[in-house]
């Protein structure tokens, strides 16, 4: 069992923005694990959108995907757990939020491997504007996106920025109804079942691996990193980081451009 578990984020982290993970990043996580450190990747990613990355890895790590909602084991292509938001409660939000502005919709639901039909674990309302190129959705009215739990909702308007809107729906859904973050600084939304985190995500997987938070690092860019950040022993932003991140952050590293995770990781595990 490790010692240390090194826990990070994935795109503006671990990834350049390029999307590839560095020779000498692959070297400091492979050195690491010979002192007994386990890499786990946090993201708001779904399983099947993490093999991008993990092709570049020589190992199959355990996955915080969507935020927290889902943990995932890529070395036996198994979503062990998923929290997700019941029919009613996506009906419910979506009616809280349709009352203060126009947004469109998307669901992220789960199935049990990352490999299932991306058609049908994707769903979005016609009017919802895509951040990045999709072909791997289904386009359904707002009755059939809740018509089966989903582990997360995405809430887009593209007038706001994901501050402006953050703070707009804040207002109407409550804490006890769901949790709500972004990752982008664009008008989008990401919105989980009561409590779901990161951070939750992490308190899991170091209780599986019995390794407390003093033993954890953990890095981040974007708000939905926060909590996982002030749980862990060691939180680092990186240099590219959103400003409220740094300040949640025990410490600032370089941008993922500039080896910011691979400088730490050669420092803690020399």
């Amino acid at each position: 069992m490790p010692t240390h578990l090194i826990v990070s984020d994935i795109d503006g982290t671990f990834i350049t923005s390029a999307e590839r993970v560095t020779p000498r990043l692959r070297d400091a996580v492979t050195h690491a694990a010979t002192k007994d450190a386990e890499l786990v990747l946090a993201t708001g990613r779904p399983p099947r959108w993490i093999y991008p990355v993990l092709d570049q890895l020589p190992i199959r790590p355990i996955c915080i995907c969507v935020n927290g909602a889902v943990l995932y084991d890529s070395d036996t292509d198994r979503v062990v757990t998923a929290r997700t938001l019941p029919p009613a409660t996506l009906t419910r939000i979506m009616q809280l939020i349709d009352d203060v502005l126009p947004v469109s919709y998307a669901v992220e639901r789960v199935g049990a491997s990352a490999f299932d039909k991306c058609e049908e674990l994707f769903l979005v309302t016609p009017d919802f504007l895509h951040l990045w190129d999709s072909e791997e959705h289904t386009v359904v009215d707002k009755t059939e996106l809740a018509a089966k739990s989903a582990v997360k909702l995405l809430v887009r308007n593209d007038r706001k920025t994901a501050w402006d809107l953050y703070h707009l729906i804040k207002l109407v859904v409550p804490p006890e109804l769901a949790h709500i973050t972004f990752s982008t600084d664009e008008g989008l939304l990401e919105i989980s079942a009561p409590q779901v985190t990161k951070a939750a995500g992490l308190m899991a997987v170091a209780q599986f691996y019995g390794v407390p938070a003093s033993d954890v690092v953990a890095f981040g860019d974007m708000p939905n990193d926060i909590e996982m950040l002030q749980w862990a022993g060691l939180g680092v932003a990186m240099g590219n980081a959103d400003e409220r991140v740094k300040v949640a952050a025990d410490e600032i590293t370089t941008s993922n451009d500039d080896f910011g995770v691979a400088r730490v990781l050669e420092r803690l595990f020399p």
